[in-house]
């Protein structure tokens, strides 16, 4: 919307221990369960509106290339050593675990039932050997211990880089004090590799030896992106290049800021690649107060959501939780649904089908030479620059928060001015065209400020007026005079009882 090239990019992480087991259960090859997984994901994806330039796989050839030549690069350079360690292994199901399928107590505040490699407590990371009381999520047994060896990516040797990075606005200020403390503490080598039985990419020269998913998975957005450079005949180097002048920012979820933010940048640098311009993360989402839980009737597939509701009322919900910290969002349904019926439908769909109305069956669907509220039309477009920068700096709920109070001055204005008596006056009756002309131009000025967040939305109040796809340039130009089409309902009211069988569904 602001005239500038963007690609958006992503894959679907498929690699790693979960997805052996899952396929070994399925009793499909891991291949089968992917592309089944990706093809699910990619029909969510495009039914919530979510426009990928490219989604691609991790299990890909250009990934496969990419991994082995960051690898190769900090071979070449000392910063992958060998060591001999030791690991939980489970003697049930044969084989090692990783740190996420071992479950105990943490060793540095005894919470019980935390994963191996981190504390959801206290917020302690530490070796999976550390934790007391270890079992098996694999099998329920208690692991033995047991000596392999594995390679490490010296991050050590990037502590100075790391530390200058992560002061350069590149994260949200909750991320990089957690980070500083990191580095603080002084950094330990990571370990990239994972024993056989694993689904991944083999480590070359060794035998039964395979990267660890988090050395692929990031490495998954340069493989991303070189397919759509293939596709599209752009020039990849001049992207990911150390001096690449284009903005490269990344999205994700706080429990994996510390692959992110620590070992993908130090990665890049060590390979000759451009780092991020900056790392975003966001909080969890939790229905209700709950933490999503099947067993609390909490967990909901995206799929269940839209076989009951519109994707639009759930991104606007999110987007006026949304801020630019690092909080949880809960969805309350009650709060949903109320706030998607009474501000989003009842008042700013609202100022189109009572504006449209009279236009359509009194004005033979002809909007007036002028606006009469002048006034008006320019407080709304005097906050342009507050929508954008709200969007730039990823303040979604204040954005929402100023086009609802906008909203609310639009149907103050109709109230007021009361169209509805107007018309039946023929002295009065063409001022009822100006009044409704002011309250679509002010509708069409909404939908475009709400455009980045509800697309569809937008695109049908454009057909309604005839009007260009809107942008930040051309938001400020006034339809006038000119014919619009039959307004046709853009979004129904959520009904409880849509919310209630999804309910059923998740949990049926």
């Amino acid at each position: 919307m602001s005239g500038n090239d963007c690609v958006y990019i992503c894959a679907d992480d498929a690699h790693g221990t979960p997805i052996m087991l899952k396929a070994k259960e399925l009793e499909i090859a891991p291949e089968e369960l992917i592309e089944k997984t990706y093809k699910e994901h990619v029909k969510d994806f495009s039914d919530f509106q979510i426009e990928f330039d490219n989604y691609y796989t991790t299990h890909s050839d250009e990934n496969k290339k990419y991994s082995e030549f960051i690898y190769e690069q900090l071979k070449g350079k000392g910063d992958i050593i060998s060591k001999n360690i030791k690991q939980f292994y489970d003697e049930e199901a044969e084989m090692f675990l990783p740190d996420r399928f071992i479950k105990g107590d943490c060793p540095k505040c005894g919470a019980k039932d935390q994963y191996g490699d981190s504390c959801e407590e206290c917020g302690a990371t530490y070796s999976s050997i550390e934790v007391k009381n270890p079992q098996s999520i694999v099998s329920q047994t208690s692991p033995v211990t047991k000596e392999t060896e594995h390679l490490f990516f010296k991050l050590s040797s990037y502590e100075p880089f790391l530390k200058q990075w992560v002061s350069d606005d590149t994260t949200q200020i909750e991320i990089k004090n957690k980070l500083d403390e990191w580095l603080s503490e002084g950094l330990t080598d990571w370990d990239i590799t994972r024993d056989e039985p694993y689904f991944g990419f083999k480590i070359p020269g060794m035998k039964d030896k395979y990267f660890y998913v988090w050395l692929d998975a990031p490495i998954g957005y340069i493989a991303s992106h070189k397919n759509f450079c293939d596709k599209h005949q752009k020039d990849f180097n001049e992207f990911w290049k150390k001096d690449s002048t284009c903005e490269l920012y990344h999205f994700i979820g706080k429990d994996i800021a510390y692959f992110h933010a620590l070992f993908w940048p130090a990665m890049l640098e060590g390979s000759g690649f451009r780092k991020p311009n900056a790392v975003y993360c966001h909080g969890f989402l939790t229905i209700d107060g709950e933490k999503m839980s099947k067993s609390r009737g909490t967990f909901f597939n995206a799929r269940t959501y839209l076989n009951h509701l519109d994707p639009e009322y759930l991104r606007y919900y999110f987007a006026s939780r949304l801020t630019d910290k690092i909080e949880d969002i809960d969805l309350s349904f009650d709060d949903f649904q109320s706030r998607v019926n009474s501000d989003l439908i009842g008042k700013i769909i609202n100022i189109g089908s009572r504006c449209a109305k009279f236009i359509n069956e009194d004005f033979d669907n002809q909007l007036s030479e002028s606006i009469h509220n002048e006034s008006l039309i320019k407080s709304y477009l005097s906050i342009r620059e507050n929508i954008v920068n709200g969007y730039e700096n990823r303040n979604y709920s204040t954005n929402i928060r100023l086009i609802s109070k906008l909203a609310d001055d639009a149907n103050k204005y109709i109230d007021d001015e009361k169209p509805w008596v107007k018309i039946k006056n023929e002295k009065e009756k063409m001022l009822v065209q100006k009044i409704c002309t002011d309250g679509l131009n002010l509708f069409r000025i909404l939908a475009g400020y709400l455009k980045p967040v509800l697309p569809k939305i937008s695109e049908k109040v454009e057909k309604l007026l005839i009007c260009d796809a809107l942008d930040w340039k051309n938001i400020k130009d006034l339809q006038l005079s000119k014919k619009i089409q039959k307004f046709k309902p853009i979004l129904k009211r959520i009904e409880k009882e849509s919310i209630d069988k999804m309910k059923e569904e998740a949990n049926g």
